[in-house]
This record gives C-alpha cells, sequence and structure tokens, in this order.
C-alpha cells in the first residue's frame, strides 16, 4: 500500500545524502583577520583605517597613554608573538620596542611607519649638556599622515597580498580624506593674525604641526615627556609668555597637568582646554581617531591663540 507518506524507518536514510548535500554547498571558513600590534592608539587608528576588516589590532599604548614612558607587560610580549604584522612609528619614540621584540621572540614583521619622513631635531639641554635629539611626533603634520597611511597599505599587502588590492584601496580613499583635512587646517590657522600665532604645550609634541602650518610651539618639557625642566627654564618660559602676552595655553592628554597649570597662575594667562597630541582618546571621547584628532584640537588652538 503507498499511502504517499515515509514511514518512519526510511526518513533516516534520506536525511544523509540532504546533510551531504548541503555539507558539499557550504563555502570556505572565512580567514581569521590578520593580527596586528600597533604600539600606540593614533598609528593603530591609521592601520585600521586602511586595513578594514581584513585586520584585527591591537595597541600596546592605549588611549591616554604616554608612549614615551610606557612600561610592557608581559601581555604585551604575548602578543607580540601572536603577531602577523608590528606596526611602530620610528624616529626614536618607541625605546622600549627593541627589547619587547626580543622578550617576546616574535616572527612578525615590523613596519616603520615613519620611513621615508623628512624628519626634524631640536636641542635640548639635559644636566647641563646640550644634546640634538630627532623629533618623532612626524604624524602632528598631516601630509606625514598621508605617508603613514601608504606605508601601512604596503605593510599589510607584504604580509597578506591576497587582500593587497584592497589595502591600496582603502589607503587612497583614506590618504584623500586626510588631503582633504590638511587644506582645512591651513583654512583654520589663517583665519588667526601671523603676530598671534604662539602656543604653549606641556610638552615639545607639535613641532611638525608648526612648521607645516605656521603656528610657534613653546613648551617647559622637551620632545620626550621624561624630560625634567629646571626652574630656570620654567622661569624663563613665564618671563617670555608674559612678555609676548600669550594666552593660549593648552594641557596634553597624556601629561601631567600641574606644570602647566603653574605655568598659567604664575603668568596670569588662563588655560584653553585640553589638546591630544601622542594619545586619542577613548572612542566616546572628542579625539577617538587620527581625522577626528585635528577637527578637536584645531578650532582650541584657533581660539586660544585669537586671545594673544
Amino acid at each position: 500500500m503507498n499511502s504517499g507518506f515515509l514511514s518512519s524507518t526510511t526518513r533516516p536514510l534520506l536525511a544523509v545524502p540532504v546533510l551531504a548535500l548541503g555539507l558539499a554547498f557550504a563555502g570556505p571558513a572565512a580567514a581569521a583577520p590578520l593580527k596586528v600590534v600597533a604600539t600606540f592608539s593614533i598609528i593603530g587608528d591609521i592601520v585600521r583605517q586602511v586595513g578594514g576588516e581584513e585586520v584585527s589590532v591591537t595597541s600596546l599604548v592605549a588611549p591616554g597613554g604616554d608612549a614615551h614612558t610606557f612600561e610592557p607587560t608581559p601581555a604585551d610580549a604575548r602578543a607580540l608573538k601572536e603577531a602577523d604584522l608590528v606596526v611602530t612609528n620610528g624616529l626614536g619614540l618607541e625605546g622600549w620596542l627593541d627589547r619587547l621584540v626580543a622578550a617576546s621572540g616574535t616572527r612578525a614583521r615590523i613596519a616603520v611607519l615613519s620611513e621615508g619622513v623628512h624628519s626634524a631635531t631640536m636641542v635640548e639641554d639635559e644636566g647641563g649638556k646640550s644634546e640634538v635629539i630627532t623629533d618623532p611626533h612626524a604624524w602632528q603634520n598631516l601630509a606625514n599622515g598621508h605617508l603613514y597611511a601608504a606605508n601601512v597599505a604596503t605593510a599589510l599587502a607584504a604580509v597578506d597580498p591576497a587582500h593587497a588590492d584592497g589595502y591600496h584601496h582603502n589607503a587612497v580613499q583614506y590618504e584623500a580624506k586626510i588631503d582633504a583635512l590638511d587644506g582645512w587646517v591651513r583654512g583654520e590657522i589663517a583665519k588667526v593674525p601671523a603676530d598671534k600665532r604662539r602656543i604653549i604645550t606641556s610638552h615639545d609634541a607639535f613641532g611638525y604641526f608648526g612648521r607645516a602650518y605656521g603656528v610657534t610651539f613653546m613648551a617647559p618639557v622637551g620632545i620626550s615627556t621624561e624630560s625634567e625642566p629646571s626652574a630656570a627654564d620654567v622661569a624663563a618660559l613665564v618671563r617670555q609668555v608674559k612678555e609676548q602676552g600669550t594666552r593660549a595655553l593648552f594641557i596634553e592628554n597624556m601629561t601631567d597637568p600641574r606644570l602647566v597649570r603653574q605655568i598659567a597662575e604664575e603668568s596670569g594667562a588662563a588655560l584653553g582646554g585640553e589638546l591630544y597630541s601622542d594619545s586619542l582618546s577613548d572612542p566616546d571621547g572628542p579625539a577617538p581617531d587620527y581625522l577626528t584628532m585635528f577637527r578637536h584640537n584645531v578650532p582650541a588652538m584657533v581660539a586660544g591663540m585669537l586671545k594673544n
């Protein structure tokens, strides 16, 4: 008798080829994202913009941290050990990196994003001795940010050639945004008369910005936040602030604010807020990515300089 229905003993036998057919048409498992370790948050963001969904980025120095004084942990060594690519700024910023690489035993490719930058130097007095120091803060000139993005694409493509075209495409689009932002910054700074373009910050992090956009920056601390200014240096800066009538004083998000507050009190100048120099803010803060950092910093700078 044929009832038109399968018996209970027949159904399991038919289920097997149906399952096999489903497996035959299943696509290959998605490749795991490339593991990239960036030394600090700003270059970590640039890697994310260029790498897109193909990369998983870990920044050793978290938002709000100081790459100058960073002390790696065993967890950081493990992150390097597991990485496919390590991205660093170079120019002497990450003095701790060579030791960390050696301790981790990583075999990851190491990319230096400042490669090709026309680096700047300055003379610093430390303990009565003058020393020529390379300024590592090259990302503060957006033209260098453009170069960083191109270097990221090259580094990612070398490690993951299967997605090279995508990385270079993302870099070109991102570079266009950087170039447009560069034009905006120049237009904003142009609103300030040339004789008012003076700013005091916590340490010498804005030298590349100053040269690119025509602003003079002064700081009680040198290029590295590890420097300690003498009482005479601070007194000289206070005198200069009074003589020039400088009112644009800013604290940087990753430095101790006490010294700048002291200068403000002794000179009669008012603090103009917080600038982001070596570190981004948390995701919900005012500078969660590299481009937004400029859009936060520049209007604050302009408002402060107009008071000079």
